[in-house]
């Protein structure tokens, strides 16, 4: 099980090219995706605030989790959009460890 830090550098640089790309790809039809995308901001601002230290996240990824159903993936996205809400959902289960 890897540790919150090891996924979050795995997953950020990832993360930071893919959110906006697919808001602005998917957000007319998946509204949606634009509140994920300002949590994903907000999460990303209190990681580099904390530096070394663990930022308190719980917030944020409750509202994630509600917002993405749990992080299930609409039928009739791309891959790209799909590979998003996984990333987000292993950052989520690592923080949670």
């Amino acid at each position: 099980m890897s540790t919150f830090n090891e996924t979050k550098e795995n997953q950020f640089p990832k993360l930071e090219q893919f959110v906006p790309i697919v808001a602005r790809v998917h957000g007319e039809h998946h509204p949606e995706f634009h509140d994920v995308h300002e949590v994903f901001d907000a999460i990303n601002e209190k990681i580099k605030e904390a530096g070394t230290e663990k930022p308190e996240l719980n917030e944020e990824f409750a509202k994630l989790r509600a917002i993405t159903d749990n992080y299930k993936v609409p039928g009739d996205v791309c891959e790209a959009y799909e590979a998003v809400y996984n990333m987000l959902s292993e950052v989520d289960k690592a923080y949670q460890d």
